[in-house]
């Protein structure tokens, strides 16, 4: 398989997927901030900022308001080699995410952490896949200013430098990301 093809399968596996869920948390988001700004409440918001692990509304609003598209299919470019990782291919997992609770469906890396197994989360679609990445940015204190960063801004170069603590990487992470949403201009995905 080229290199072209391999990124042709990857943006039909991944961008419909990230796309489907970018739009239904825009739309959540702009509900409940509808909500919260006419100084209302409901189980709704309720359950969700116990869900997001938050107390105020503000705080709500920044764990439920998407980040850019090209930021997810950039890391899911990164994180799935193209869609071509055994994780993906046996478990969807795009992102890399790990696995702590033995109770849910996941699978083993083939390497050991020293002693240690290292487990990633298997989801049955890609799409779930996606929407429990969005929502692990959205709870874990790692990203915290990631979250309140997007809320002033959009622009996917400035909000990657706010995702070293995604990867071991860190700051070369955050390189290699931005590298690859300039080289595959996945940017133009955010003004769709």
């Amino acid at each position: 398989m080229t290199v072209k093809e391999k990124k042709t399968r990857f943006s039909s596996l991944i961008v419909p997927a990230v796309n489907n869920v970018y739009s239904n948390l825009m739309k959540r988001y702009e509900e409940i901030k509808k909500t919260t700004d006419a100084g209302q409440s409901n189980d709704v918001i309720e359950k969700l900022k116990a869900e997001y692990k938050v107390t105020t509304n503000s705080e709500l609003l920044m764990a439920l308001k998407p980040h850019p598209k090209s930021i997810a299919i950039a890391q899911a470019a990164m994180e799935s080699s193209w869609a071509t990782s055994r994780f993906f291919r046996e478990a969807n997992n795009v992102f890399g995410v790990w696995s702590f609770d033995e109770d849910e469906p996941r699978i083993a890396a083939l390497k050991k952490r020293g002693d240690k197994t290292i487990w990633v989360k298997k989801y049955n679609t890609v799409e779930e896949a996606v929407y429990d990445y969005y929502r692990t940015l959205a709870r874990s204190a790692a990203f915290t200013k990631f979250r309140q960063t997007k809320m002033t801004t959009n622009d996917p170069f400035i909000l990657v430098t706010k995702l070293d603590r995604y990867s071991e990487k860190g700051s070369v992470y955050v390189e290699e990301l931005t590298s690859i949403i300039k080289f595959n201009k996945f940017d133009d995905y955010d003004k769709k």
